[in-house]
């Protein structure tokens, strides 16, 4: 995993010094992503510069230094990730006795500038380019098992191709500033540009308001794109106005798997899963340098551990965070789980103050506005790996394939039951459910936990039963799920100027499969929304920032496929989501060690903002400040804060938001 970045001077009018200047200052703020190895390519007379930072995982010698020449010389590529099925695709290569073939490469050979033997190193690097000499772009793609993003440049046909991995685990940010294309793996490389712009997309803002993220294709910049997940897209000087290709689509895996269903035993099935994600987990264990995973003690995590430990000689390197907070404290469930399976682990219990010392640091590290608060402690397990391991497996993915998030069987019951309530009632109900702040709900669960089903034990009840409150006035599942993944539901009043949201796969009903089931659309659109925006963000984000890379099982495109071709009763039963993987799981760990309420990776941000954060927030979102800013109204956001402040409502998603993104514009503005 690495960095890169670099720009395309369409004008062609910028010297050799000042492109070589320029795109080592982008390629130098990417430093964290790569503290190993790092370099730069340019071509003045084309306008083309590339950088690279890199973070050797395989190949460790100089012959994976980039950006990278291909055998032929006809390309140059800036690669961040990992192929992990490689040296399947080199041995292809070689059984067809593969020579570089192109118009270009005689003349280059003939010039001494470029050899006819493909490899010179065992990269995944170069076995990409080989096979794009070999087959094309598009074609390469398809073949491709990995998580990836790279700038390739065309010296042949003067094209510049980007490309993004099918599920979009690595981020790819590109956009003209009048006649310069800037493109990298953060918004910090670009804005070293001469040319870039800095102007916020207040319509994107009103979007991170909503979400506590900035959904695809949509950045805070005015200009500036995310390439969406399973696209290229090929740009030049002649070419500004290409739109990205789709090699690989979630939307299509979506609808075949309703065709084409599985018809298999509930035991075959779970035999199907069991083999997908042991070829997925034995590909991503292949590093030339330690390796281990994120632990959290709950099904995901703990099944790819055990399938990791499965196919390991010696215990698996895992890691847990914990806090004082007994709501938010699960180091105790993974310790026990490492104990049964045998794993190095190791754990650590943090103090509000440890978390509370990186929240300074979380805009530069995160870089565009991004107010998940879960983005704490992933940063701080990240920390804790990267003291024993460099490439580290998270259980990542899991809920949004197989049904794993309160929503995807809440909305349905909702939805059914909402029919027989009139509005009126509704609205009573609603006020009833908010009459008692949400401490006050949890206090009254604790105390009759003992009554209580199992499914109704949740880890913070009285923040779910106000947001279910907020369902009450839903028309639609899709309403209703549109209404959970809201934070502001209004944003636009927030900001000044009344920015109107433009469409993104969550809101724009054109772009859904049509689906026979609610579930499965709203895990689709979890899958192509949630995930990517913001689970697969904060990730990436988190672990680079401390030079660590991240791998995720369960995303391997093969299982994503499997997925959509189970029938609805094998993810979810009897009002429990991940039914087959709970199956799978049994195996390994014992039914007794993983089954708790579901308590997400969150931190008390509610209680923080009325104790040790309340100065830091202040002055943030000071009146003055943000009248004279442009961005919110002060009134209401004083509002906000002062219901906050009182105690009776926990308004910490919305204010979260606003404080990240003011932070944000402090740091880099």
């Amino acid at each position: 995993m690495c960095g890169l970045t670099g720009f395309l001077d369409c004008s062609q009018r910028s010297s050799s010094e000042v492109i070589e200047n320029t795109i080592r200052a982008m390629t130098a703020t990417l430093t964290h992503r790569g503290p190993d190895d790092g370099g730069v390519w340019t071509d003045a007379h084309a306008g083309i510069a590339l950088g690279h930072r890199r973070l050797a995982i395989v190949d460790l010698s100089a012959a994976g230094h980039q950006p990278m020449t291909s055998a032929s010389g006809r390309y140059v590529i800036a690669f961040n990730g990992e192929i992990y099925n490689h040296l399947a695709i080199r041995a292809k290569l070689r059984e067809r006795e593969w020579t570089p073939d192109h118009p270009l490469v005689d003349s280059l050979i003939s010039s001494g500038t470029a050899e006819v033997t493909p490899f010179k190193g065992h990269s995944d690097t170069e076995t990409l380019l080989a096979a794009i000499d070999a087959y094309g772009v598009g074609e390469t793609l398809k073949q491709c098992v990995g998580m990836f993003a790279f700038a390739l440049w065309d010296r042949q046909d003067k094209l510049l191709y980007l490309a993004r991995d099918r599920l979009g685990e690595k981020p790819l940010y590109y956009g003209f500033q009048g006649d310069i294309l800037l493109f990298g793996s953060e918004l910090k490389a670009l804005r070293q540009h001469p040319a870039f712009k800095q102007e916020i997309n207040r319509s994107a803002l009103a979007l991170l308001l909503r979400h506590n993220f900035i959904p695809a294709p949509h950045t805070i910049y005015t200009g500036i794109q995310k390439l969406p997940a399973g696209t290229y897209i090929a740009l030049g000087t002649h070419r500004p106005n290409a739109q990205p290709v789709t090699y690989w689509s979630a939307k299509d895996s979506a609808l075949k798997g309703q065709l084409r269903p599985f018809q298999g035993t509930e035991a075959e099935a779970i035999e199907r899963l069991d083999h997908l994600l042991r070829e997925a987990i034995q590909g991503q264990m292949m590093a030339d340098v330690p390796i281990g995973a994120f632990l959290s003690g709950g099904f995901d995590s703990s099944l790819v551990i055990a399938l990791m430990q499965a196919q390991s000689p010696r215990p698996v390197n895992t890691f847990t965070i914990g806090f004082e907070e007994a709501a938010y404290n699960e180091a105790e469930a993974a310790r026990a789980v490492a104990q049964h399976l045998g794993t190095h682990h190791t754990d650590l219990l943090l103090t509000p103050a440890d978390a509370l010392a990186i929240i300074p640091g979380l805009p530069a590290h995160y870089d565009e506005p991004f107010a998940d608060s879960s983005q704490i402690p992933t940063l701080l397990v990240a920390k804790l790996a990267r003291e024993s391991v460099t490439v580290s497996l998270s259980g990542d993915g899991g809920d949004e394939l197989f049904g794993g998030y309160n929503r995807h069987v809440w909305a349905m019951q909702i939805g059914r039951r909402l029919r027989f309530f009139p509005q009126g009632a509704r609205q009573t109900l609603s006020a009833l459910m908010t009459a008692f702040p949400p401490h006050a709900w949890d206090t009254l669960f604790r105390t009759l936990g003992f009554m209580l089903p199992s499914g109704l034990r949740y880890s913070s009840p009285g923040d779910k039963i106000h947001k279910l409150s907020q369902l009450l006035s839903a028309k639609t599942p899709e309403a209703i799920y549109l209404e959970l993944l809201s934070h502001w539901k209004d944003p636009s009043r927030a900001l000044i100027g009344n920015p109107r949201e433009p469409a993104t796969v969550m809101n724009d009903s054109t772009q859904w499969p049509e689906l026979r089931e609610v579930e499965n659309r709203m895990m689709y659109l979890d899958l192509v929304g949630y995930l990517p925006d913001d689970i697969l963000v904060k990730v990436d984000r988190a672990a680079m920032a401390v030079s660590l890379e991240t791998r995720i099982p369960f995303l391997d495109h093969r299982v994503v496929e499997f997925a959509a071709t189970l029938p609805l009763s094998m993810k979810i039963r009897e009002n429990e989501g991940k039914w087959l993987l709970r199956q799978l799981l049994y195996r390994h760990v014992p039914k007794a060690l993983v089954e708790r309420p579901k308590m997400g990776f969150g931190v008390p941000i509610d209680d923080w903002l009325r104790g040790p954060l309340k100065d830091w927030a202040e002055a943030l979102i000071e009146p003055q400040r943000l009248k004279k800013e442009g961005y919110f109204h002060p009134r209401l956001i004083q509002e906000k804060w002062s219901r906050h402040q009182s105690g009776r409502h926990n308004e910490s998603h919305r204010l979260w938001s606003v404080l990240m993104f003011q932070a944000w514009l402090e740091s880099t503005h």
